[in-house]
């Protein structure tokens, strides 16, 4: 084996093997328009034998640009949160850029400048934080940084440029969709108190139903695991026969302990309790009954905020600096049919 063969291809190699000097290289590389075309062809074929790939730190050096951008994160095992991060890295590499993650236990002022600083290090160009909680928002606008920076999942009312499913309607509909069966009224298992998104899910449900003119009843909080669910479902159970015939629960995995206490304790969704969760997980459709549930576009929320981020790296002027999502209903089993619309609907 050759000295050229352990390591990598070089640009000097390219040349030597194109029979072409290093600045004709480096032309092609650029796409520089004053190279022959027979000697563009000839750099082209000779990068492709040798499996030449351009040095991304010399570059950086050159162009001062090293197209990585950063991204920042907490509690990524649950599905919102993991699934902006890969919808995130996804569209990050469609337009060219490599991503450097840090993945944190809170996001409190000092981790959030401690893993801005190692991203600034790093060179990135640009940050994007998952910050579903309020207090990881207030934590970011406290802090100074040398590159623009873009949040994602945080709701309205934040100072920083923003991308956001829009909660508030996703619980509208959601709570819309139940009272136009026949239920007079819904109630809620809401998420942890300090994420933004349980806010504005638990505002929805609120503001449709006193729109209707229906007083909301208890409202009901969970940590977003099944368990929680689970524990709130005995407590609802407990309700049916009072007044509970339909639960907006504020996510997918609570809403299948939802199911599982009321199915332990004889009630049966839909005919006695409607259920609707919030996010369309992958299982929901395969819950017992499938169940209905608000779809979230994280796709969506991955381009739309990398697309912000690059023109506020690249100066350019965005169309907005608050960007909110439409979510989509989907209607399942464990909302339809519901008995009790005979009460009011004679047959």
């Amino acid at each position: 084996m050759t000295h050229t063969q352990l390591r990598p291809p070089t640009m000097a190699d390219v040349a030597r093997l194109a029979g072409v000097s290093h600045q004709t290289v480096s032309r092609v590389l650029g796409d520089h328009p004053n190279v022959r075309e027979q000697t563009r062809v000839r750099v082209l074929r000779a990068i492709e034998e040798m499996g030449y790939r351009r040095n991304s730190s010399a570059r950086a050096l050159v162009t001062r640009r090293t197209r990585t951008l950063g991204v920042v994160a907490s509690d990524t095992t649950l599905y919102g949160p993991a699934s902006t991060l890969f919808a995130l890295e996804e569209a990050a590499r469609a337009e060219g850029y490599l991503v450097s993650t840090v993945s944190l236990r809170r996001l409190t002022v000092e981790e959030l400048s401690e893993a801005l600083d190692h991203l600034g290090q790093g060179g990135v160009e640009g940050v994007v934080a998952i910050a579903p909680q309020r207090s990881a928002v207030e934590a970011l606008a406290e802090l100074r940084h040398p590159f623009p920076v873009v949040v994602v999942g945080s709701g309205p009312g934040v100072d920083i440029p923003s991308v956001s499913v829009d909660q508030q309607l996703g619980a509208r509909l959601a709570t819309a969709h139940l009272l136009a069966a026949g239920h007079r009224t819904v109630w809620h298992l809401a998420g942890p108190e300090d994420w933004q998104e349980a806010a504005d899910r638990a505002a929805g449900w609120r503001s449709t139903l006193e729109a209707e003119g229906v007083e909301p009843p208890m409202l009901l909080r969970g940590d977003w695991s099944p368990l929680s669910g689970y524990r709130a479902g005995q407590e609802l159970a407990g309700w049916v026969g009072r007044g509970l015939t339909a639960v907006f629960v504020a996510n997918d995995q609570m809403a299948l302990g939802v199911l599982r206490a009321l199915r332990e304790a004889g009630v049966r969704t839909p005919q006695d309790v409607a259920v609707v969760g919030f996010d369309d997980i992958p299982e929901s459709e395969f819950f017992a009954p499938p169940l209905t549930t608000v779809r979230q576009d994280f796709e969506a929320v991955g381009k739309q905020g990398i697309a912000l981020l690059l023109d506020l790296i690249e100066g350019r002027p965005p169309a907005a600096s608050r960007i909110a999502i439409e979510p989509q209903l989907v209607v399942r089993a464990s909302t339809f049919p519901y008995t009790a619309q005979s009460e009011r609907v004679p047959l």
